[in-house]
């Protein structure tokens, strides 16, 4: 029989399973099941599809609600997080208090992911739907709270509470998002919906990189604007919710698996793919949510200072990311625990250069099995196909890291080539990122298949929470505390060396990219071996071995297999 390809299964079941313990019923094996059906059967429903399947198809009207409800949720997702970072960066916050600040919002995706799928089973997708939204607008209706005279310790306890109902919010959402696809799918494969459902994976990426942009872009408006701004699309979205859906939508017609049987770890491949997905996430985060953006908004060292006069009324005497102490007359950091050596961008850069990560991310993605997988005959995947791409993971970073400790662009604070070399390493980092979160979502579908998605795929979720969580975390100490502080001419404390707290957290990204993979080695699933195009097998099928139909004569010979 011939294998499914990733390309149906990461565009829709994966996407349908990505807080897979969402639907919690038992409905979710029947989807899995239609993937792995036969060809014969496949050609036969695609035969029967109707024609004029699309939006304006009665069938599809939940799928096309709540996508519309999802992605506007997404913009806000993203803009929450620029909202919070940089206001906090500009009331001189360290990059380890802005990561404590994210803890309850990673953490409560932890205990959410395994809840939405029970709650969505008992009262339905337009319960959890509207709760996510109302919750959504109530973190940020908080942040409008945040007051300027607070003591940082009261603000950071204050903020990490909101942000804990934006992390509810946001899984609750997603529970909608990721599984309306398989409730609108009727029985058999139909080509048509599985574009729409990458559409929406592609879309809802790229839209959160919008919502970093927009969020550090009103800043520049106000603090206050940026929140009014991002609870209007949320009001604009509830009505879609409230008025388009069935309430029993999503409702299980079985017995629902419930949060005991999560824990009860008795599938052993999607166990060890769930701890790689732990250091896979980690790897990211531990340089990219926090230290990346204070980096960028840290101003030249070497700038600031008495030797570095200025006035009131001609404040741009400061170098780029500096600002004109009115008391003392010279160039100051604005934020010393955001550290100085970075090139000092504006806000609104910032949100773009983060946003252009998340957008370019979504979209390679969604588009990994036709432009790499496919034409490297790795379709579809399995645990060796993630291996290579988890190991190649680990160079971006390492380089990242090689070149800010040793680059004269970086020692001797050339702007041109330092973010010449921070688009090259992000830019590289985000395509292999993104090829190996598509394996990933392929994987699961794979491994999870003979069990109930709450009891399988739901530690596996959970997992990449953690890892976020994990990564945020330890990047906020790494950036804070492994360059030491400067002591700018004239002796005035610059703040912490942003440059070497940044390469610690590539270094770190790097180990965790590595036991990512080293990991994933355990799974057992090796059957199929590792082709790297047409006439190169990197891993021969187990069958070659024995000469047996698996046995590819020109890829094992041309790399030096006899």
């Amino acid at each position: 029989m011939e294998q499914p390809t990733i390309n149906d299964e990461n565009s829709s079941t994966a996407v349908e399973l990505e807080l897979g313990n969402a639907s919690g019923g038992g409905d979710v094996s029947t989807s899995v099941d239609q993937n792995n059906s036969s060809p014969k059967a496949e050609s036969q429903a695609e035969e029967e599809e109707p024609k004029g399947w699309g939006f304006s198809d009665p069938r599809l009207q939940p799928f096309v609600i709540i996508s519309i409800t999802y992605l506007l949720f997404t913009v806000t997702d993203g803009a929450i997080r620029m909202i919070v970072l940089l206001h906090a960066y500009n009331k001189s916050f360290s990059a380890l208090q802005v990561a404590f600040m994210f803890t309850l919002y990673e953490l409560a995706g932890v205990f959410t992911n395994l809840a939405a799928g029970v709650m969505g089973a008992r009262w339905g997708i337009r319960f959890t739907l509207i709760v996510g939204l109302c919750l959504q607008i109530f973190s940020y209706g908080l942040l409008f709270g945040w007051k300027d005279d607070w003591s940082q310790r009261s603000a950071i306890i204050y903020v990490t509470i909101a942000q804990m109902f934006a992390g509810i919010a946001k899984d609750l959402t997603k529970l909608g998002g990721k599984t309306v696809t398989k409730l609108v799918t009727p029985e058999g494969r139909h080509t048509r919906l599985f574009r729409l459902v990458s559409l929406l994976t592609g879309w809802k990426n790229s839209l959160k990189g919008v919502g970093y942009f927009l969020g550090g872009a009103l800043l520049e408006v106000s603090y206050e604007a940026a929140l009014g701004f991002m609870i209007g699309l949320i009001v604009i979205a509830l009505p879609f919710a409230i008025f388009g859906l069935d309430k029993n939508l999503g409702t299980a017609k079985k017995r629902n698996s419930s949060l005991k049987e999560v824990f009860v770890l008795d599938n052993f491949n999607l166990n060890v793919l769930s701890l790689a997905r732990l250091f896979l996430f980690a790897s990211r985060d531990f340089w990219f949510e926090v230290p990346l953006p204070f980096y960028l908004r840290s101003p030249n060292c070497l700038a600031l200072g008495p030797f570095f006069p200025c006035s009131q009324q001609d404040a741009d005497q400061c170098t780029i990311g500096a600002v004109c102490d009115p008391a003392l007359d010279y160039c100051t950091n604005v934020n010393e625990g955001g550290g100085c050596g970075g090139p000092g961008l504006g806000r609104v850069i910032v949100g773009a250069f983060l946003g252009g990560y998340i957008i370019l991310y979504g979209q390679v993605q969604s588009w990994t099995p036709q432009l790499v997988t496919n034409p490297l005959l790795q379709t579809p995947p399995n645990k060796m196909t993630e291996v290579f791409w988890g190991m190649i993971n680990c160079f971006p970073t390492l380089a990242g890291a090689i070149v800010i400790y040793t680059s004269s662009a970086f020692v001797d604070y050339v702007l041109g080539g330092m973010i010449t070399w921070l688009v090259v390493i992000i830019v590289t980092f985000a395509i292999i990122f993104a090829i190996n979160s598509s394996i990933h979502s392929f994987l699961v579908v794979k491994y999870a298949k003979s069990d109930t998605v709450a009891k399988s795929v739901g530690f596996y979720y959970m997992s990449n929470a953690v890892g976020r969580l994990v990564g945020t975390l330890g990047s906020g100490f790494l950036y804070t505390y492994a360059g030491g502080q400067v002591e700018a001419p004239g002796g005035y404390a610059a703040g912490n060396d942003a440059r070497l707290g940044l390469a610690a957290c590539f270094v770190a990204g790097t180990i965790s990219s590595l036991l990512a993979a080293v990991v994933t080695i355990w799974i057992k699933d090796e059957d199929a071996g590792l082709k790297c195009g047409s006439c190169c097998t990197l891993v021969e099928p187990k069958a070659a071995y024995d000469g047996g139909e698996g046995a590819d004569a020109c890829c094992l010979f041309r790399c030096g297999h006899h």
